[in-house]
């Protein structure tokens, strides 16, 4: 389809919805924003939630409810570090958290100097931390995260069982990842999603991560189209998208298809009949290589 191109149809199980969520403020973003070497400063190493950010998950969170979203998402999947996790349970996470009645919890209280209670996890998705979608990776402390075991202890309840190493060793003090580095991973992280078998799935990350990662998608779109799907998000920004399997990638079959016609057997259109009879008058050769067929009179 070129950039004028109609509608396209898929089927249903070839297709995802995806929930892309920008992280809501975080202390680097205040100075980050005005001047960009502030990311530089140590201090804002692993970045936490400034109160107006934990203002915007609350706020999210109350869309999310009342829009219905919070019942249809399967999975959400958070970057490992402390802004995205705390984001991701602020907004997906359950209510309250009762002792008696939690075996874990998603926050314990306090987290990450936040200054709020401990968030449950009952009646909410499976959140799992991914590598793939962290931020650009080196030279800028706020994006290093700190050891698995610390967020295990913050966040008991979140999934950190696909994340190999305790330690950060793919942050590097003076090497910055390149911008094609970090397209790449993020096409590997979409990749990868198509091996999970939730269909309806909101990821918590990063602005860099998110437009770099979506600018690879949208050239068969119209210029507007496209440029809704890779613009920049801001933050606790939520963006709802449908992503299509045109490659055969994914190998679930559907679940709501029915074959009809059972028990099986000959029930076809009159069309189709009247077809058969010119193609007894037919031979039928195939074009080499390929799987298409084309008819000759004789």
């Amino acid at each position: 389809m070129d950039g004028n191109g109609g509608p396209s149809l898929y089927p249903l199980h070839r297709c995802k919805t995806l929930h892309f969520v920008r992280h809501a403020q975080g202390i680097h973003n205040v100075e980050g924003d005005k001047n960009y070497k502030a990311y530089m400063s140590p201090d804002y190493f692993d970045a936490q939630l400034t109160p107006l950010g934990w203002q915007q998950v609350d706020n999210l969170r109350k869309h999310v409810q009342s829009s219905g979203l919070f019942k249809r998402i399967d999975l959400v999947i958070a970057s490992p570090l402390l802004r995205t996790i705390q984001t991701a349970v602020g907004v997906f996470g359950g209510e309250g958290y009762t002792d008696r009645m939690d075996p874990l919890p998603l926050m314990v209280a306090n987290a990450g100097n936040s200054d709020r209670p401990a968030i449950s996890s009952l009646d909410c998705p499976p959140i799992v931390a991914v590598e793939l979608c962290r931020e650009h990776l080196g030279v800028h402390p706020c994006d290093r995260r700190r050891s698995i075991s610390e967020y295990q202890f913050l966040f008991p309840a979140v999934d950190f069982s696909l994340i190999e190493s305790d330690k950060d060793i793919q942050w590097k003090a003076n090497v910055r990842e390149t911008k094609e580095e970090l397209a790449a991973r993020g096409m590997k992280f979409m990749n990868w999603l198509w091996t999970r078998k939730e269909k309806e799935i909101a990821i918590v990350t990063h602005s860099g991560f998110l437009f770099h990662t979506l600018s690879a998608f949208g050239h068969d779109c119209h210029p507007l189209v496209k440029k809704e799907i890779c613009k920049h998000f801001t933050n606790c920004e939520l963006r709802s998208m449908a992503i299509m399997d045109r490659s055969m990638l994914g190998l679930d079959s559907s679940t709501t298809n029915y074959p009809g016609r059972l028990p099986p057997g000959p029930d076809l259109p009159s069309e189709a009949v009247d077809d058969d009879a010119v193609n007894d008058e037919n031979t039928e050769k195939k074009i080499p290589n390929s799987g298409l067929s084309w008819t000759k009179n004789v």
